[in-house]
């Protein structure tokens, strides 16, 4: 495991130095999770060390539109002012396939009086995590990312299929933990880790999931944006990878139809600083009491951080009864039919899975939202449901059906906003609103197959 360093703008000088680099992708992650920003000169850089974007930059939906008038204009200046971007050394890598040295540094926004943008998704996600560091509680999560691997598709009109592997041949049946089928993308996943090692990303396990072409890669555990940060930056790794070998790598929840959705499954706790002792665990090695209203706290709001956990549209096509991928919000030990799942462990190592996120969310909207459910649940003192103990897939579904259904729930829920910041709920959801307002206009090839001559 590879601990990043917190370099200062010196440190950060010295490294781009001793690396000959000649070029800066300056990054901001949006609302999406896509990675804006501008690429300086190394000399520009220095001399700036940060630079400025149109606010609505990190305010936009998946399509490229913003809401025209509403609520989104009391949080965001119809002048369109410039955020202030400020470089965060410790984010600072190698672009490990970019022909001249160059570098990939992720920044904060900032406005013109020093105050972080607070619907910027890192600012959110530090924001739920200053609460934590308050009380003198450091958070410490684990993702777990799946995405598929698809055959190279230019026609948005024509389905995705498997790719192409050694063998000359696409997968036709599901390949649950099959060394062999994910041994057909060798020389794919040998770039990956070659590309991961040089970016100092802390990738763990690969495995091959259910899907045909659907693989999962684990993150070591550690602190919430830094993880966040190294998923953000894996997407774009894997992205690229897959595109040199001519073919795409996915991540949408349910890119296929007939195969299982992709998730983003978050491990997670609460370590005391003071004795850095899991507080998950009493001193006997019995779950504590901030254990249980932990996931009371998950229970309570995870139906109204819905539209964070699943964000588009397709996020709710992943969400149905016996697809791998929990309707519920039952909790239950070593149970993987419900949303909130406890995993065997060691005291030390007692922790909560999140398993409602899908792989489309961004990460650290993700993290800030599962955080912030937590966070009220210990602070509210919320005792969760019984335990479940058998299948949860055959009791009722507990959360949203849809992306408008979502919506409404987090608009409702003044609890999340408080802790997440109303502005940035605010923001998103009026964003949200355009993006499903445009997807409503497309009739599917569902409406036209049973509604054009049947109604």
């Amino acid at each position: 495991m590879v601990v990043r360093e917190q370099f200062t703008f010196s440190e950060l000088e010295n490294w781009l130095n001793q690396r000959r680099v000649t070029e800066i992708e300056c990054l901001v992650p949006d609302l999406t999770g896509v990675a804006r920003g501008k690429i300086l000169p190394r000399e520009k850089f220095t001399e700036d060390r940060g630079m400025r974007l149109p606010e609505v930059v990190v305010a936009m939906g998946v399509t490229g539109e913003f809401p025209e008038e509403g609520p989104y204009y009391d949080v965001i200046t119809p002048t369109d002012r410039d955020m202030h971007l400020r470089p965060d050394p410790s984010t600072v890598r190698i672009v490990p396939w970019a022909v001249d040295p160059t570098a990939q540094v992720i920044h904060d926004c900032y406005d013109r009086d020093g105050v972080l943008v607070p619907y910027a998704p890192r600012s959110v996600l530090k924001r739920v995590c200053g609460l934590f560091d308050a009380k003198g509680w450091d958070p410490v999560v684990a993702p777990e990312l799946e995405f598929y691997l698809v055959a190279r598709n230019t026609d948005p009109d024509v389905p995705l299929k498997p790719p192409v592997g050694r063998s000359g041949r696409s997968e036709t049946s599901r390949q649950a933990y099959s060394i062999d089928a994910v041994n057909e993308f060798d020389p794919l996943f040998e770039d990956v880790y070659e590309y991961c090692e040089k970016m100092e990303l802390n990738v763990d396990t690969l495995i091959h999931e259910v899907g045909a072409g659907q693989m999962e890669i684990n993150f070591f555990h550690g602190a919430p944006l830094g993880l966040a940060d190294e998923v953000f930056l894996f997407k774009r790794t894997v992205r690229e990878a897959a595109l040199r070998h001519d073919m795409f790598a996915t991540f949408m929840a349910k890119p296929i139809a007939g195969e299982p959705g992709s998730a983003m499954h978050i491990h997670q706790s609460l370590v005391d600083r003071a004795s850095g002792l899991n507080i998950f665990s009493n001193e006997d090695g019995t779950p504590s009491k901030e254990f249980f209203w932990y996931i009371g706290g998950l229970q309570r709001y995870t139906p109204a951080a819905m539209a964070l956990f699943a964000p588009y549209v397709n996020s709710y096509r992943r969400l149905a009864r016996f697809s791998a991928a929990p309707i519920n919000i039952q909790w239950g030990t070593d149970n993987r039919t419900v949303g909130i799942r406890s995993p065997v462990a060691t005291p030390a190592a007692r922790r909560i899975e999140n398993r409602v996120i899908g792989a489309d969310a961004n990460p650290y909207v993700a993290l800030a939202a599962t955080l912030a459910c937590g966070w009220l649940g210990i602070q509210n003192r919320i005792e969760p449901t019984p335990e479940c103990k058998g299948d949860a897939y055959l009791g009722a579904h507990q959360l949203p059906r849809s992306l408008g259904e979502a919506l409404a729930a987090l608009r409702a829920e003044t609890d999340l906003a408080e802790v997440l910041g109303k502005e940035f709920v605010t923001v998103y959801t009026e964003v949200k609103e355009v993006e499903y307002a445009e997807f409503m206009k497309v009739i599917s090839p569902w409406e036209r197959e049973h509604l054009l001559l049947h109604v």
